[in-house]
């Protein structure tokens, strides 16, 4: 297989990302930095566009439309983290997760296997491991995501 996504591909993934985006909150995240000069929007969508191509390219049997949808909704907890003066949990790092998780509850009817793959993907940093192929997936491409984020695209603008 190449290292492209078939027009066929494409167009699903595109579809679940505009399904999600126009019924949420979505875009609100684009407010938001989340790993140098990368927005929550960016890097969600970065997440699951690496996740599903892993899956195509692998051939591996999931539920891609679940693994999509928590993919994006993964760091869907609508905040500045980098606000000492907002009133979130701290770390963010253990605590975002479970504010994800229930924001996208509030916009979203979600499977099992969304709600876990949400509330896992910080693993090993909070102690529960993924519960599903799918979160292991997420799990991992955002650790990937976010190093390439933090390391490769910081902002000069601090």
């Amino acid at each position: 297989m190449s290292n492209k996504l078939s027009a066929k591909e494409k167009a699903f993934f595109w579809e679940e990302v505009r399904q999600v985006c126009s019924s949420s909150r979505m875009n609100k995240s684009r407010t938001f930095y989340q790993h140098g000069k990368i927005n929550i929007y960016v890097h969600s969508l970065r997440v699951a566009y690496i996740c599903y191509y892993l899956v195509k390219k692998y051939h591996l049997h999931v539920d891609e439309k679940a693994l999509i949808r928590g993919a994006l909704l993964h760091d869907y907890f609508l905040y500045d983290w980098h606000d000492k003066e907002h009133e979130h949990k701290r770390p963010h790092g253990f605590f975002h997760p479970s504010a994800a998780l229930c924001n996208a509850k509030q916009d979203f009817i979600l499977t099992r296997k969304e709600e876990n793959i949400i509330q896992r993907h910080m693993f090993p940093l909070t102690l529960i491991p993924p519960g599903c192929k799918e979160a292991w997936l997420v799990c991992m491409a955002d650790k990937v995501c976010s190093t390439r984020e933090t390391v490769r695209e910081r902002r000069h603008d601090k």
